[in-house]
């Protein structure tokens, strides 16, 4: 068996053991209709429905990153978004090495503040994470109907879901990928996965969404799989915990709130 075989298999059983809670907890989706589907439209719900809108979110992140390398590794971290005014935060609290560092989009600019230097630097959203295959933007308010267009689309299936698999090209020079295919289900409108792709067309990462969670009025991933497609071996998984909706200060995206929590 091949490696593109092996793969999709794996793509499939993963999916089956994860998304099986993903139509109950998503049950507002608009069903499949034999008429032509408006595709933008179908981007658009996948944005409204894991954006927060006027709620503010925290969930505390586990990170488990496997690297032929290095082995295997964990973080874990905190998260923080405002999605309304563009705002996040992610503050490290393990491993001990990295504890205390944190990544802050604040007011279109994003840090990352070294508690050891004491010191913030510009960092860009289209970094790795802390190392892993996941990248900061992952972490940050959906934006697919603003940064990309519709190029083409098909029906199919994955697992045991039916999906449009969207292709999409990026109108902004400063996304993350130039190119996307991701496959959504048909009647919840949710992505399944997501293939990213470099200006010549390479597949650079595959992405899996196999369990979401109802927060509020937003659907999201409660489970991340990130797969580096030139490292073989190399994966990300991130789980979701902790979630909730709570009010957050004003002071919690500033830079003297990340000072505060690393010492």
């Amino acid at each position: 068996m091949n490696n593109k075989n092996v793969r999709t298999g794996w793509v499939a059983a993963a999916l089956a053991a994860g998304v099986l809670t993903l139509m109950t907890m998503a049950g507002t989706g608009t069903a499949a209709s034999a008429a032509e589907p408006d595709i933008a439209a179908v981007v658009r719900a996948v944005d409204e429905q894991s954006n927060f809108g006027d709620s503010d979110f925290s969930a505390v992140m586990t990170i488990i990153t496997q690297d032929p390398e290095r082995g295997t590794e964990k973080m874990v971290v905190r998260q923080f978004r405002r999605d309304r005014e563009g705002k996040f935060l992610l503050l490290i609290q393990e491993p001990r090495a990295n504890m205390g560092q944190g990544y802050l989009m604040d007011e279109e600019s994003l840090w990352f503040y070294d508690p050891e230097s004491r010191r913030f630097s510009h960092t860009s959203l289209k970094e790795h994470f802390a190392g892993s295959d996941a990248r900061t933007d992952d972490f940050s308010r959906s934006s697919l109907s603003d940064d990309y267009r519709v190029t083409g689309y098909e029906t199919g299936v994955l697992g045991s879901y039916d999906v449009y698999i969207i292709d999409l090209e990026a109108v902004r020079d400063d996304v993350t990928d130039p190119f996307l295919k991701i496959w959504v289900t048909q009647d919840t409108h949710l992505v399944l996965k997501m293939e990213s792709y470099s200006l010549t067309r390479r597949l650079m990462r595959t992405a899996l969404f196999p369990n979401y969670v109802r927060v509020g009025d937003a659907v999201i991933p409660r489970v991340m799989l990130f797969v580096d497609e030139l490292v073989q071996g190399s994966q990300t998984q991130v789980t979701l915990d902790q979630i909730s909706l709570s009010d957050l200060p004003d002071t919690v995206f500033t830079k003297a709130f990340v000072e505060r929590a690393s010492r």
